[in-house]
């Protein structure tokens, strides 16, 4: 070798270091708003019979998707619940409702400016691309050192993983708006805020919900990686049946993750159609 090795990984270990020694309390604070919507979602989900939960996403998917996808949502949460998987799952779709959540209130903003600047733009859009492409594994490593083992980094994680979409997406959308649209409300005087709200928002909502619609996708995927640094749900279930070689019950509660997805996924899908037609 030409030159000595550079020392990245010495490097990163100490940012690391130093994040934790002088944002120590921001973690903390982080950690308990993040375990309390944790623990809310989990709550909300785990207090009614399965059979209420069950009754409320078909109704949801007959709003949404009309009759195939609700009969598909009746009976593939029945059959979760008959195979005694329903704790896991609720587990794991407060995890997902979380980190979507926080994606969402972070992703939005940010798309918005990366719309308006086209300097932020030029920034955030290299760090999306490092945040999609690493090893979503990775993540774990400081979320472990900044907060600990359990749901809390396994939300963290999922956030850094799945958010890019939403802020892509929302960028996106809003620059397809119409010029001459946007040239008509300068005209009518309207302010940037009068503009950015009753004008681009509104048109780009399809494409923000094909964001959002990825951004519950990957936080899926991720939170069943996740359980190998202690998070609950679905995702622990199929790392002991791996650890311990038991096919079956990894092939049952394999089968409940893709019932969920699949759920999630065709929900979220017809709510985009119908805002765009």
């Amino acid at each position: 070798m030409m030159f000595p090795k550079i020392p990245l990984d010495v490097w990163v270990e100490w940012f690391v270091k130093w994040l934790d020694k002088y944002f120590g309390i921001l973690f903390d604070i982080t950690s308990d708003v993040i375990g309390g919507t944790v623990d809310f979602f989990s709550f909300l989900l785990h207090l009614p019979p399965s059979i209420v939960i069950i009754l409320i996403f078909s109704i949801l998917a007959y709003f949404t998707g009309r009759w195939p996808i609700a009969i598909f949502t009746f009976v593939g949460l029945i059959f979760i619940d008959n195979l005694g998987y329903w704790d896991q799952t609720m587990s794991t779709l407060a995890l997902v409702l979380t980190s979507a959540l926080i994606s969402i209130i972070f992703g939005i903003p940010i798309g918005i400016l990366c719309a308006k600047k086209n300097t932020i733009q030029h920034l955030i859009m290299p760090v999306l691309d490092f945040m999609q492409t690493m090893p979503a594994f990775v993540y774990l490593i400081p979320a472990i050192i900044f907060f600990g083992l359990g749901e809390v980094p396994g939300v963290i994680a999922s956030v850094i993983f799945a958010i890019p979409p939403t802020i892509r997406l929302t960028n996106l959308g809003i620059r397809q708006v119409p010029k001459d649209l946007v040239e008509a409300a300068d005209a009518f005087g309207s302010t940037p805020g009068q503009k950015l709200m009753k004008l681009q928002l509104p048109l780009a909502v399809p494409t923000i919900m094909a964001g959002i619609n990825q951004t519950i996708m990957l936080s899926l995927s991720m939170v069943v990686i996740a359980s190998m640094i202690g998070a609950k749900g679905l995702g622990a279930e199929v790392y002991r049946a791996v650890t311990q070689i038991k096919t079956g019950e990894g092939f049952e509660a394999g089968l409940a993750v893709v019932i969920l997805a699949i759920m999630l996924d065709r929900i979220t899908q017809n709510i985009v159609k119908q805002n765009k037609n």
